[in-house]
Formats: C-alpha cells, sequence, structure tokens
C-alpha cells in the first residue's frame, strides 16, 4: 500500500475516518477502494451515490501528489493506522484518523502519556501549578502532550523542554504553519525532543470546527488528561469529555469557587467527570506510577495451568511488564482484543486470585 494511495483516501471530501474503515473493510485495501467498480461501492453501508461518484472520479489524485510532494520535501513522516509506530493508544479510539503527519523524533508509543491541558487565559495560580507538575513529572519517563495554544498549552510544552522531556504540540491545521505565529520558537525546540502532529494536510488552515477535531487526539494518545485551569467552556473541557468517551483516565487541578478560570475544572470535579489530584503525588497515586529506576532482573514465570487459553495470553503479557502490571488499554492492544471481552477474562482472573486491580484501571499479578 503505497503512501500516494493512503493519503489520496484522506482527501475524498465527505468520507471521515469511520466511512473510510467501513470502505477499507469491506474491500481489504486501499488499492481495492480505488479499483471497486460503482456497484460494488454502492453496495457498502453508509456509502451513498454522492461519495461513489466522488471515488470515482479521481479528482482527489492531484491534491494527493502535491501533498506526498509536500511531505518528502519537509522530511514529514505520514503515519497510517495499520502502521507500527501508529500511536497505539489513539488507534483503539474508533474515530481515529487513518492518517497521520508528523514532524519530530519522540516515540509516538512511549510507556506513559500525559495530555496537560487548559485556558487560554492562565492565572499565575495555574501557571505556578503546570511549572511544578511538569518538573515533578520529570522523574516519571513521561511524554507530554498539549495543543500548542495560547495559556496553559504552550506552558506544558514551554517546561517540558526546560526539563528535557519528550512534548509533541497536537495542531489544528498542516504542518505549513504554526499556529499561533508567536509560538514558532517553542514549536521549533520542540522538534528536537518531541514533535508537531496533526491530522490535517497542508494548506489547512486554523479554522474553529478543526480545534474539537484537535482534541480527540490529545485525549486519544494519553493515559491520562489532567486539565490545569478551565472555564465552564472551551476546549479543555471538550477534552476531558472526549477522554471520558473513550475510558481514559482524567484529572482537574481544583481552584476558587470564585475564579472563572476555576469553574471548569470544579465542575468536572464536582460531576465526577474528573479525578481531583493537588500535585503529581496524587496523580502518581491514581495511576500507580512509580519513578523510574533501575530496571529489576527478569525472572522467569510459569503460568499456572488451569488457566483457559485467554487468561495464559493476559498473564504471560503481564509477567513480561516491568512492574508486572499494565493498564487495560495496553493489555487490550497486546491481546487485540475489544475491550468488552477483556473485562470479562480480567474479572474472572481477578475472582480467581491471579490478578488485582489498582487505581487507574491498572491490573497487577499477584
Amino acid at each position: 500500500m503505497n503512501t500516494l494511495n493512503k493519503i489520496a483516501l484522506t482527501k475524498i471530501q465527505g468520507i471521515g475516518p469511520r466511512l473510510s474503515r467501513n470502505l477499507l473493510a469491506h474491500c481489504g485495501s486501499v488499492e481495492a477502494v480505488f479499483d471497486s467498480s460503482k456497484k460494488a461501492l454502492l453496495s457498502i453501508p453508509g456509502i451513498g451515490p454522492a461519495a461513489v461518484e466522488r471515488i470515482l472520479s479521481k479528482t482527489y489524485l492531484k491534491e494527493a501528489e502535491a501533498e506526498l510532494e509536500f511531505i518528502q520535501k519537509h522530511q514529514i513522516e505520514a503515519v497510517w493506522l495499520e502502521d507500527d509506530n501508529y500511536p497505539r493508544r489513539l488507534s483503539q479510539c474508533e474515530d481515529a484518523p487513518l492518517l497521520l503527519y508528523y514532524k519530530g523524533n519522540a516515540d509516538l508509543n512511549p510507556s506513559r502519556v500525559v495530555s496537560i491541558v487548559g485556558t487560554r487565559n492562565s492565572t499565575r495560580y495555574g501557571q505556578r501549578i503546570c511549572e511544578k507538575l511538569v518538573e515533578a513529572l520529570a522523574t516519571l519517563d513521561v511524554h507530554i502532550i498539549s495543543g500548542l495554544a495560547y495559556g496553559i498549552d504552550v506552558l506544558a510544552h514551554q517546561y517540558a523542554v526546560q526539563q528535557q522531556i519528550p512534548t509533541i504540540g497536537i495542531l489544528g491545521h498542516g504542518l505549513d504553519r504554526i499556529y499561533p505565529a508567536s509560538h514558532r520558537e517553542i514549536a521549533s525546540k520542540m522538534l528536537a525532543n518531541g514533535g508537531l502532529l496533526t491530522e490535517f494536510p497542508s494548506g489547512t488552515n486554523p479554522d474553529r470546527q478543526n480545534f474539537p477535531m484537535r482534541n480527540r487526539i490529545i485525549a486519544g494518545l494519553a493515559d491520562v488528561t489532567i486539565v490545569i485551569e478551565a472555564a465552564m467552556k472551551g476546549g479543555a473541557l471538550i477534552t476531558a469529555e472526549i477522554a471520558n468517551s473513550y475510558n481514559r483516565d482524567v484529572c482537574a487541578f481544583p481552584g476558587s469557587i470564585e475564579q472563572e478560570y476555576s469553574a471548569g475544572c470544579n465542575y468536572l470535579i464536582k460531576t465526577n467527570r474528573a479525578h481531583l489530584i493537588r500535585n503529581a503525588e496524587d496523580l502518581c497515586y491514581l495511576m500507580n506510577w512509580e519513578a523510574t529506576a533501575s530496571k529489576p532482573e527478569k525472572q522467569l514465570v510459569l503460568v499456572p495451568k488451569a488457566m483457559s487459553r485467554d487468561e495464559q495470553k493476559v498473564y504471560t503479557f503481564l509477567s513480561d511488564q516491568e512492574l508486572e502490571q499494565a493498564t487495560i488499554d495496553q493489555i487490550a492492544i497486546y491481546c487485540d482484543w475489544p475491550q468488552s471481552k477483556l473485562a470479562i477474562i480480567l474479572l474472572e482472573m481477578e475472582l480467581e486470585g491471579h490478578i488485582i486491580s489498582l487505581p487507574g484501571k491498572v491490573f497487577k499479578l499477584i
């Protein structure tokens, strides 16, 4: 499957990630989508006559060729959903982009990922929280994700660069520009130990409707989304809601009941949409994280014979982790199972006394 065809599929107007996945599921490959007859395409659920005409017109090929030339010229990586380096956490989300454009050197599948989001109108209170949090995260072997926007977002990136923590900015436009323009300097620094990531091709303006789409990537990439300051309306609360819909952990720092930009955080906590945290220690407790240390020597673990084949697969995976534990997302990715199936198996293993459930949807061998 060549890169041109992958780009071309994303250029067809009116066909987003879900319909594209439907096309691929029925046709088997991108090439097969483009080679399919009108009759075959019309038989695919959700694909109407207008969409079929756009697929068959091939008018999008010139745009795809121009995009391929652009990314090759600027050393931009096109990361396809089925590629090994596609973010595994994001791939578990049903509306994950088929194609991501990435410029940088940070691993897209690190052991721990934290998204930090908040208001564009950050106060000194929020700025201090962000600085102290990022400083403490430097000992936890994490990657920090945010949206390169004004306020808390860009502060998270700046503090991460200062602490030499890999940080990736998720953009609501193409990689042919930086928005806002005043953040070009920090964006350039991030490329040395992090990167810039977007689903939008070059030429895409930073239009309002792009940012909720951007926010789902911020939520989908992370193990936990942290809201530092937020008003009752804004992108940070949207990101938190999306993270909850993905069954990811959400945390929020509480603030004064008289402060506008703490109202959103207080609301998330009050309505059980976010865990209350006061510092990095609270985050570590919630996520069952420990500071990185020298790796202990691995010992051979024998799988109990009484287990089912599915249980043995989970047990083997857990026994190979550094702390003999993993999140439910990590287990689901390894086993390639839907979480509905995995949840039943994990419950059975817990009842049988093989594993224990820890805060943060983490499971550990007994």
